[in-house]
This record gives structure tokens, sequence and C-alpha cells, in this order.
């Protein structure tokens, strides 16, 4: 029984995480959460006492555990930071081109969408992209790269990457991800002199 109860919730987990990619925080309801799910609709609350806002939490956390775990694969696979940044924007590509374009960032909804609405959303989000730059920073670092400017730069890498994403998406092309990737990879490899 155990085992059905975390599966349905991570299913849940999941499925939120998919509808606020898609369709953001305002318009990712319960019901489409159950469906992707195939949760029963009691186990909302079951799961989630704290509501849409503790899935969306959830979801969210889900998300950039992911996405630091795409980090540290790519840094281990890389050989300069010119190959890390260029395999960070190259999955998030590949993600939206997988998608058909209709699946964003997971963070940018909870941040832009929940803006002083919920301090638990408002707090996820800092916390969320917090943890993507300590790693890139991190992976920067250990090529080399001067703390400071490692920290600088991979600000910079995940602002790119979240505009690179949004317009790519609005554009229905890689073009802006092919912009972005030859920017940074040329600054990329100037640092890593």
């Amino acid at each position: 029984m155990a085992g059905r109860r975390t599966d349905a919730r991570e299913k849940m987990v999941r499925a939120a995480g998919q509808c606020l990619r898609e369709r953001g925080y305002h318009a990712t309801a319960f019901s489409d959460v159950l469906a992707l799910s195939e949760a029963p609709r009691g186990s909302v609350y079951f799961h989630f006492p704290g509501g849409k806002a503790q899935l969306a939490v959830e979801a969210a956390e889900l998300h950039v555990r992911e996405q630091v775990a795409q980090i540290d694969r790519a840094a281990v696979a890389a050989g300069s930071p010119v190959e890390l940044v260029h395999a960070y924007l190259g999955q998030a590509r590949e993600n939206l081109v997988a998608a058909d374009y209709r699946q964003g960032c997971a963070l940018a909804p909870l941040v832009i969408e929940s803006a002083g609405g919920s301090d638990e959303l408002d707090a996820m989000g800092g916390k969320a992209f917090s943890a993507m730059i300590e790693s890139l920073t991190g992976h920067f670092a250990a090529f080399g790269i001067d703390e400071a400017a490692a920290r600088r730069f991979a600000h910079t890498a995940v602002a790119g990457m979240e505009g690179a994403l949004v317009t790519a998406r609005a554009l229905r092309s890689t073009e802006p991800f092919e912009a972005v990737s030859a920017v940074l990879e040329s600054q990329a490899a100037l640092l890593g002199q």
C-alpha cells in the first residue's frame, strides 16, 4: 500500500512539473495534474495538505534537483568550461524541441506568477535558481576560473539559458539557443584561458 501511495504522489509531482512547464502556475489546476498522473481525486489533499502551493513547490524542488544533476553530469563529461556551457544549453534546447516547444522552465512561472503572493513560492524560486548557480559556479571554478568570475559567469549562463528558453519557445526556433550559446561559449573560452 505504501508503495502505491508513494508512486501516486511522485506521479502527481511529476505531472505538476509538466503542467507548470506547459501552462504556468495559475493555469495549472488540480484536475490537470490528476488527469496527467491518473491519480484518484481524493489523493490531492491527502498527499498535499498545503494545496496547490505545496504541490508546485515540490514540483519545483524535483525540477531543480534534476537540473543540478544534469549540470553535474555535463561537468563530469566536459573537458572545459566551453564544453560545459555547450552541454548545459544544448540539453535545455533538446528538451524544448522534444516537447515541440510547449514546455519551458518549471521555475519561471512560480517566480513570475506568484511574486509576493506566497512566501513559500517566492522562497522556492530563489533557492532553486541559487542551487543551479552554485552548481555551475563550482564547476567553472574547478576548471580554473577565478571564484568571483565563475559566479558571475554562472549567473550569466543561467540567465542566458532562461532567456533563450522563453524566446525559443515563443519563436518556435532554436535560433535563440544558438545565439546565446555562441556568445557564452566565446566568453567561456576567454575565462578558461
